[in-house]
């Protein structure tokens, strides 16, 4: 099953690098567009093939107890894991648009081969947070009180993002990066097409295309120690977790093109992103109680409430933009 799905995942990226953007440019707003709605169609079937393959035990699917719940995963419990898990990471990965929008600006890579970094990026992520996903089930499969520490975490981490600078904190990030590339490795000061790496005078350098694949990398492995945690709340089934990662990473790469300019608008992003991470962590906390009060559809109602904040938080922005717009007019 995990084969099966890797080689799904190495297609869709085949697809996008080999036939879709083979030509490197900047994807329009429609393509962008239609890759994303190509990403959720996917995602919605993917969700019908686990109701299948966990009613039916498929390899194995379904049969082992939940670390997190103590229940065993049926068809429609997985499903709805599995929903809730990828709005949960594609809501927590958003803010992510935002830095790498800045890094591109700050970096001035050339639109055309912006994608081509958030390609090779998505493979990093994928094994990074493959990693970070099978050391985090081991955890709370062999120690379930680790849950409430990734609880407290999260409640944590909600407060100190309705505090902290965003911008301030990730051009710290990148100084230093730079700063140690810069150090270990010779970059050169111009871009060489889409080439990571070139040969000049018999020396191999690093470009600046290179320098922004290394930061989109980095800030990935710092927002996925904060969506990583999240997902726990819901699951601990590894494939859940993980395939709920990869078709969130798949979408919002895609989305980034059709973000990046607009991502600004969206004024109460960051108390958005920290209202569904303190949701999720207190979820964490009190989940007997929790789970007592509403039964067995804790997860389905965890996704509505999800829902409900993202839809008005985009709903407070729009309305704040308007009536800025009316002021000044």
């Amino acid at each position: 099953m995990w084969t099966g799905f890797l080689v799904f995942v190495g297609i869709v990226l085949a697809l996008d690098l080999g036939v879709f953007n083979r030509t490197p440019h900047a994807p329009t707003l429609r393509e962008a567009l239609l890759f994303t709605a190509g990403t959720v169609v996917m995602a919605l079937g993917f969700a019908v093939f686990v109701y299948a393959a966990y009613n039916g035990h498929w390899l194995g699917l379904g049969t082992a107890i939940d670390a997190v719940d103590k229940n065993v995963n049926d068809g429609r419990l997985a499903a709805v894991k599995f929903l809730t898990g990828y709005v949960v990471e594609l809501s927590l990965s958003m803010d992510n648009v935002f830095v790498i929008a800045l890094i591109f600006q700050h970096l001035k890579v050339p639109p055309v081969y912006q994608h081509r970094v958030l390609f090779w990026g998505i493979l990093g992520a994928l094994a990074m947070r493959g990693a970070m996903i099978g050391i985090g089930a081991q955890l709370v499969a062999r120690y379930h009180w680790i849950l409430y520490v990734f609880g407290a975490f999260l409640v944590i981490t909600a407060i100190r993002m309705l505090w902290r600078k965003e911008e301030e904190s990730e051009a710290e990030v990148e100084s230093v990066v730079v700063r140690w590339l810069r150090r270990h490795f010779p970059v050169t000061d111009r871009y060489h097409e889409q080439h990571f790496l070139v040969e000049m005078n018999g020396k191999k350098f690093l470009t600046p295309l290179a320098v922004a694949l290394v930061l989109v990398e980095t800030t990935d492995l710092i927002f996925a120690v904060d969506s990583i945690p999240a997902i726990f709340a819901i699951t601990a089934d590894p494939f859940l977790v993980f395939t709920s990662n990869v078709f969130a990473i798949l979408c919002l790469r895609s989305l980034y093109f059709g973000l990046a300019g607009l991502i600004e608008k969206f004024r109460y992003l960051k108390v958005s992103l920290a209202l569904v991470l303190g949701i999720v962590g207190v979820k964490m906390l009190g989940m007997k109680w929790i789970k007592g009060w509403l039964g067995e559809d804790t997860n389905f109602w965890l996704l509505g409430i999800i829902f409900g904040v993202l839809i008005g938080g985009g709903i407070a922005s729009w309305a704040a933009d308007r009536g800025e717009s009316k002021s000044a007019s």
